[in-house]
């Protein structure tokens, strides 16, 4: 055999076995390839109506924000309105207070002038009365003195008497 035949049978003898378990194994890696293709065409698939169903849950969510955002909007005004209308009511409270606070004071006021008029009424007529006792009591001190005198004259006129009627006799 010649010198090229050798080579030629060397390099059959060689690579042919390697090339063709080569071939063998990219025929695997081709199948393997597609079926990994074809997986990341179902995840691609997948991801695709995840995505829909994201941006649908999205828009749901957003329109349920918008409503629920608008609640608290119309929340918010009705609070504004009711706390007006409370401070409002306690303005009017308060000025009422104030009106029968007012009130009260000038009440007081003239209940408190009136209990001093009664005051010095009554210690006027105590004074009167006090005097008036003061002169029955002197009346009837005197009047006392009255009758212990006049029983006094009619003992001193009996001993007289008496006397006159010794010297008579």
């Amino acid at each position: 055999m010649d010198l090229k035949e050798k080579t030629v049978k060397i390099l059959q003898d060689m690579v042919l076995p390697d090339l063709a378990k080569i071939r063998e194994e990219n025929a695997k890696i081709s199948t393997n390839l597609e079926l990994t293709n074809k997986r990341l065409d179902d995840i691609n698939t997948h991801l695709a109506d995840q995505s829909r169903r994201i941006d649908g849950v999205r828009a749901e969510l957003g329109e349920k924000i918008d409503a629920t955002n608008e609640r608290i909007d119309d929340t918010n005004n009705r609070i504004d309105g009711v706390r007006a209308e409370l401070s409002d009511k306690i303005d009017a409270t308060n000025n009422r207070i104030d009106g029968l606070r007012a009130e009260v004071r000038s009440e007081i006021s003239k209940v408190y002038n009136r209990m001093q008029d009664i005051h010095s009424d009554l210690i006027l007529r105590l004074d009167k009365q006090n005097t008036r006792i003061d002169e029955f009591i002197a009346t009837c001190a005197r009047e006392s003195d009255v009758v212990r005198l006049e029983t006094r004259v009619q003992i001193l006129e009996g001993e007289v008497k008496g006397m006159k009627e010794r010297l008579a006799a």
